[in-house]
């Protein structure tokens, strides 16, 4: 009786070896088995937010006669763009800056003026359509007498954190299809993902003509098993 017994222990342990020895096998044979590729997903979004600076300079002898005028003139630059819809709350007027032009003794002053005065006002708002349109409308300081020097408005998409998941998903599902086609070319089964990197989000202008409109781009790389 015990030698059946033996036996039978012997026979499943037999059995089960030989079970784990196919399966070692079929692992090593199948560990390289694998289609590495990637999945992009781009999309293009306004911005949604903006900074604008105008900047204006006075030139005179009379320090306080030149406070009074410079302020005058940023005045002036912020009632433009309040009049033009902006909200106040979102202009910023920066204290003036002076130079003595006597006090640079390196440089020989040659003019009729001893101070020049500067300042620069700055719009940071959500507002960008609203901005875009102010800015072809520069004119009408001019026509006040309001000497300007308007930089380029520097636009942002603030909203990233919205798009993010949804494109992560579409950059997946297009290395899907990729990899699927692969494993139809070479007569495999396509066998879950292994490895996959989250990849990097970049977000830049779509073009030099039109920097408000931006253009979100992600690449992502996914690694599958084959059968």
């Amino acid at each position: 009786m015990n030698r059946i017994k033996e036996a039978i222990i012997l026979a499943v342990g037999m059995i089960a070896l030989g079970w784990f020895i196919k399966s070692g096998i079929d692992n090593f044979a199948n560990k390289d088995r694998q289609v590495t590729v990637k999945g992009l997903a781009e999309r293009e979004v306004n911005a949604d937010q903006v900074s604008w600076s105008v900047s204006t300079t006075e030139m005179g002898d009379d320090l306080p006669e030149l406070y009074m005028r410079i302020s005058q003139q940023a005045d002036k630059i912020k009632a433009f763009l309040v009049r033009n819809g902006l909200n106040e709350k979102d202009i910023t007027i920066n204290p003036p800056t002076v130079n003595d032009l006597e006090a640079n003794t390196w440089s020989e002053n040659r003019k009729n003026y001893r101070y020049t005065a500067s300042t620069t006002v700055t719009v940071y708002t959500k507002d960008v359509q609203k901005v875009n349109d102010v800015i072809y409308k520069q004119g009408d300081l001019l026509e006040q007498g309001v000497a300007i020097e308007s930089g380029y408005p520097s636009y942002e998409y603030t909203s990233f954190q919205n798009v993010k998941l949804e494109m992560m998903a579409e950059a997946i599902k297009n290395a899907q299809k990729t990899a699927e086609e692969f494993a139809k070319a070479s007569d495999s089964d396509l066998n879950g993902i292994t490895t996959a990197g989250q990849g990097q989000f970049e977000i830049e202008d779509r073009d030099q003509n039109t920097p408000y409109i931006k253009k979100i781009r992600v690449v992502t790389t996914v690694t599958y098993a084959l059968d």
